[in-house]
Protein backbone atom coordinates (compact mmCIF):
# COMPACT_ATOMS: atom_id res chain seq x y z
CA UNK A 1 0.00 0.00 0.00
CA UNK A 2 1.32 3.47 -0.91
CA UNK A 3 2.59 5.25 2.20
CA UNK A 4 0.58 8.17 3.59
CA UNK A 5 2.27 11.23 5.08
CA UNK A 6 0.02 12.81 7.70
CA UNK A 7 0.15 16.57 8.27
CA UNK A 8 -1.92 18.76 10.57
CA UNK A 9 -4.18 20.40 7.97
CA UNK A 10 -6.91 17.80 8.49
CA UNK A 11 -7.90 15.38 11.20
CA UNK A 12 -6.03 12.09 11.11
CA UNK A 13 -9.29 10.22 10.46
CA UNK A 14 -10.14 12.45 7.50
CA UNK A 15 -6.65 12.10 6.02
CA UNK A 16 -6.82 8.32 6.31
CA UNK A 17 -10.32 8.26 4.83
CA UNK A 18 -9.24 10.41 1.87
CA UNK A 19 -6.12 8.28 1.33
CA UNK A 20 -7.95 4.95 1.36
CA UNK A 21 -10.83 6.29 -0.73
CA UNK A 22 -8.41 7.54 -3.39
CA UNK A 23 -6.74 4.13 -3.57
CA UNK A 24 -10.10 2.38 -3.82
CA UNK A 25 -11.37 4.62 -6.59
CA UNK A 26 -8.23 4.54 -8.72
CA UNK A 27 -7.79 0.79 -8.47
CA UNK A 28 -4.73 0.59 -6.21
CA UNK A 29 -6.83 -1.44 -3.77
CA UNK A 30 -8.73 -4.05 -5.77
CA UNK A 31 -12.13 -5.75 -5.41
CA UNK A 32 -12.21 -8.62 -2.86
CA UNK A 33 -9.10 -7.34 -1.08
CA UNK A 34 -9.20 -7.47 2.73
CA UNK A 35 -8.59 -4.27 4.69
CA UNK A 36 -7.22 -5.09 8.13
CA UNK A 37 -7.16 -2.35 10.76
CA UNK A 38 -3.96 -3.47 12.45
CA UNK A 39 -2.03 -3.83 9.20
CA UNK A 40 -3.13 -0.46 7.82
CA UNK A 41 -2.37 1.23 11.17
CA UNK A 42 1.13 -0.24 11.14
CA UNK A 43 1.79 0.79 7.53
CA UNK A 44 0.56 4.36 8.08
CA UNK A 45 2.02 4.70 11.55
CA UNK A 46 -1.05 5.58 13.60
CA UNK A 47 -3.43 3.98 16.10
CA UNK A 48 -6.27 1.70 15.01
CA UNK A 49 -9.05 4.07 16.11
CA UNK A 50 -8.88 6.52 13.17
CA UNK A 51 -8.43 3.55 10.82
CA UNK A 52 -11.62 1.97 12.18
CA UNK A 53 -13.51 5.26 11.80
CA UNK A 54 -12.29 5.74 8.22
CA UNK A 55 -13.23 2.19 7.25
CA UNK A 56 -16.69 2.69 8.72
CA UNK A 57 -17.14 5.83 6.62
CA UNK A 58 -16.05 3.94 3.49
CA UNK A 59 -18.58 1.22 4.32
CA UNK A 60 -21.36 3.82 4.59
CA UNK A 61 -20.31 5.13 1.18
CA UNK A 62 -20.66 1.65 -0.28
CA UNK A 63 -17.04 1.13 -1.32
CA UNK A 64 -16.31 -1.66 1.15
CA UNK A 65 -18.42 -4.09 3.17
CA UNK A 66 -18.08 -5.70 6.57
CA UNK A 67 -18.27 -9.49 6.55
CA UNK A 68 -18.64 -11.39 9.87
CA UNK A 69 -15.45 -13.18 10.96
CA UNK A 70 -13.64 -11.76 7.93
CA UNK A 71 -13.61 -7.99 8.39
CA UNK A 72 -13.75 -5.29 5.77
CA UNK A 73 -13.54 -6.35 2.14
CA UNK A 74 -13.54 -4.20 -1.00
CA UNK A 75 -16.86 -4.62 -2.78
CA UNK A 76 -16.82 -6.55 -6.04
CA UNK A 77 -17.96 -5.22 -9.40
CA UNK A 78 -21.73 -5.45 -9.82
CA UNK A 79 -23.38 -5.09 -13.18
CA UNK A 80 -26.33 -3.09 -11.86
CA UNK A 81 -24.03 -0.51 -10.26
CA UNK A 82 -22.07 -0.03 -13.48
CA UNK A 83 -25.34 0.42 -15.39
CA UNK A 84 -26.62 2.91 -12.82
CA UNK A 85 -23.49 5.04 -12.91
CA UNK A 86 -23.44 5.10 -16.72
CA UNK A 87 -27.09 6.14 -16.93
CA UNK A 88 -26.70 8.93 -14.38
CA UNK A 89 -23.52 10.13 -16.07
CA UNK A 90 -25.25 10.24 -19.45
CA UNK A 91 -27.99 12.48 -18.04
CA UNK A 92 -25.64 14.82 -16.20
CA UNK A 93 -23.03 15.08 -18.93
CA UNK A 94 -25.69 15.74 -21.55
CA UNK A 95 -26.80 18.78 -19.56
CA UNK A 96 -23.21 19.87 -19.00
CA UNK A 97 -22.41 19.64 -22.70
CA UNK A 98 -25.44 21.77 -23.61
CA UNK A 99 -24.44 24.46 -21.12
CA UNK A 100 -20.81 24.39 -22.30
CA UNK A 101 -21.93 24.77 -25.93
CA UNK A 102 -24.07 27.75 -25.01
CA UNK A 103 -21.32 29.48 -23.03
CA UNK A 104 -18.01 28.65 -24.74
CA UNK A 105 -18.50 26.61 -27.90
CA UNK A 106 -15.27 27.58 -29.70
CA UNK A 107 -13.04 27.01 -26.66
CA UNK A 108 -14.88 23.76 -25.96
CA UNK A 109 -14.19 22.46 -29.47
CA UNK A 110 -10.55 23.62 -29.43
CA UNK A 111 -9.80 22.07 -26.02
CA UNK A 112 -11.47 18.76 -26.90
CA UNK A 113 -9.62 18.57 -30.22
CA UNK A 114 -6.33 19.03 -28.39
CA UNK A 115 -7.26 16.34 -25.85
CA UNK A 116 -8.16 13.87 -28.61
CA UNK A 117 -4.95 14.62 -30.51
CA UNK A 118 -2.81 13.87 -27.44
CA UNK A 119 -4.88 10.75 -26.74
CA UNK A 120 -4.21 9.45 -30.25
CA UNK A 121 -0.49 10.11 -29.84
CA UNK A 122 -0.40 8.10 -26.61
CA UNK A 123 -2.41 5.30 -28.20
CA UNK A 124 0.00 5.18 -31.16
CA UNK A 125 2.87 4.92 -28.65
CA UNK A 126 1.06 1.93 -27.09
CA UNK A 127 0.74 3.77 -23.81
CA UNK A 128 -2.85 3.00 -22.76
CA UNK A 129 -2.22 3.91 -19.11
CA UNK A 130 -1.67 7.53 -20.12
CA UNK A 131 -5.20 7.54 -21.50
CA UNK A 132 -6.73 7.16 -18.04
CA UNK A 133 -5.91 10.77 -17.18
CA UNK A 134 -6.68 12.04 -20.68
CA UNK A 135 -10.08 10.38 -20.60
CA UNK A 136 -10.90 12.12 -17.31
CA UNK A 137 -9.66 15.43 -18.73
CA UNK A 138 -11.93 15.13 -21.78
CA UNK A 139 -15.04 14.95 -19.62
CA UNK A 140 -13.76 17.53 -17.15
CA UNK A 141 -13.24 20.04 -19.97
CA UNK A 142 -16.95 19.81 -20.77
CA UNK A 143 -17.97 20.04 -17.11
CA UNK A 144 -15.69 23.01 -16.43
CA UNK A 145 -16.91 24.98 -19.43
CA UNK A 146 -20.51 24.32 -18.41
CA UNK A 147 -19.91 26.93 -15.72
CA UNK A 148 -21.59 24.84 -13.02
CA UNK A 149 -19.51 23.92 -9.99
CA UNK A 150 -22.20 21.54 -8.76
CA UNK A 151 -22.22 19.71 -12.07
CA UNK A 152 -18.41 19.52 -12.00
CA UNK A 153 -18.36 18.03 -8.51
CA UNK A 154 -21.12 15.54 -9.17
CA UNK A 155 -19.66 14.49 -12.50
CA UNK A 156 -16.20 14.03 -11.03
CA UNK A 157 -17.56 11.86 -8.21
CA UNK A 158 -19.40 9.62 -10.68
CA UNK A 159 -16.38 9.32 -12.96
CA UNK A 160 -14.18 8.35 -10.04
CA UNK A 161 -16.64 5.66 -8.98
CA UNK A 162 -16.75 4.39 -12.56
CA UNK A 163 -12.96 4.38 -12.74
CA UNK A 164 -12.89 1.90 -9.86
CA UNK A 165 -14.62 -0.55 -12.18
CA UNK A 166 -12.88 0.57 -15.34
CA UNK A 167 -9.27 0.94 -14.20
CA UNK A 168 -8.17 -2.48 -15.49
CA UNK A 169 -10.29 -2.71 -18.65
CA UNK A 170 -9.22 0.76 -19.83
CA UNK A 171 -5.62 -0.42 -20.06
CA UNK A 172 -6.52 -2.64 -23.03
CA UNK A 173 -5.55 -1.10 -26.36
CA UNK A 174 -8.84 -1.97 -28.08
CA UNK A 175 -10.82 -0.31 -25.31
CA UNK A 176 -8.69 2.82 -25.55
CA UNK A 177 -9.34 2.96 -29.30
CA UNK A 178 -13.10 2.62 -28.80
CA UNK A 179 -13.07 5.33 -26.12
CA UNK A 180 -11.22 7.74 -28.41
CA UNK A 181 -13.75 7.05 -31.17
CA UNK A 182 -16.48 7.85 -28.65
CA UNK A 183 -14.82 11.16 -27.85
CA UNK A 184 -14.56 11.94 -31.55
CA UNK A 185 -18.28 11.27 -31.95
CA UNK A 186 -19.08 13.73 -29.16
CA UNK A 187 -16.80 16.37 -30.70
CA UNK A 188 -18.32 15.95 -34.17
CA UNK A 189 -21.81 16.42 -32.75
CA UNK A 190 -20.66 19.59 -30.97
CA UNK A 191 -19.17 20.96 -34.18
CA UNK A 192 -22.59 20.55 -35.75
CA UNK A 193 -24.07 22.58 -32.90
CA UNK A 194 -26.76 20.02 -32.16
CA UNK A 195 -27.23 19.45 -28.38
CA UNK A 196 -29.55 16.48 -28.95
CA UNK A 197 -26.99 14.75 -31.15
CA UNK A 198 -24.35 15.50 -28.54
CA UNK A 199 -26.54 13.91 -25.88
CA UNK A 200 -26.91 10.80 -28.04
CA UNK A 201 -23.15 10.68 -28.66
CA UNK A 202 -22.41 10.90 -24.94
CA UNK A 203 -24.90 8.14 -24.20
CA UNK A 204 -23.41 5.95 -26.94
CA UNK A 205 -19.90 6.54 -25.60
CA UNK A 206 -20.88 5.60 -22.05
CA UNK A 207 -22.80 2.55 -23.27
CA UNK A 208 -19.62 1.36 -24.96
CA UNK A 209 -17.62 2.00 -21.80
CA UNK A 210 -20.15 -0.04 -19.85
CA UNK A 211 -19.89 -2.92 -22.33
CA UNK A 212 -16.10 -2.88 -22.11
CA UNK A 213 -16.18 -2.93 -18.30
CA UNK A 214 -18.65 -5.80 -18.14
CA UNK A 215 -16.92 -7.76 -20.88
CA UNK A 216 -13.61 -7.50 -19.07
CA UNK A 217 -15.01 -8.15 -15.61
CA UNK A 218 -17.41 -10.99 -16.33
CA UNK A 219 -16.71 -12.56 -19.72
CA UNK A 220 -12.93 -12.58 -19.92
CA UNK A 221 -12.36 -13.66 -16.33
CA UNK A 222 -10.41 -10.60 -15.33
CA UNK A 223 -8.35 -10.97 -12.20
CA UNK A 224 -9.82 -8.34 -9.92
CA UNK A 225 -8.49 -9.84 -6.72
CA UNK A 226 -5.27 -8.26 -5.60
CA UNK A 227 -2.84 -9.48 -2.95
CA UNK A 228 -4.94 -10.25 0.12
CA UNK A 229 -3.97 -8.55 3.32
CA UNK A 230 -3.76 -11.19 5.98
CA UNK A 231 -6.24 -11.30 8.81
CA UNK A 232 -5.33 -10.31 12.30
Amino acid sequence: MRRLVIKNSKSIRQKIYDHLREQLLNGEILPHQHLVEAKIAKEIGTSRTPIREALHSLELEGLIESIPRVGYVVKAIKEEEVEEICEIRAAIEGVGARWAMEKALQKLIADLKKNISISEEKAAQEDPKAFVELDAQFHEIIARLSGSRRLQELGQTLRRHMLRYRIQSIYLTDNVSRAIQGHKGILEAMEKGDPEEVKRAIKCHLEQSKKDILRYAFKEGAKTEGPTMEKE
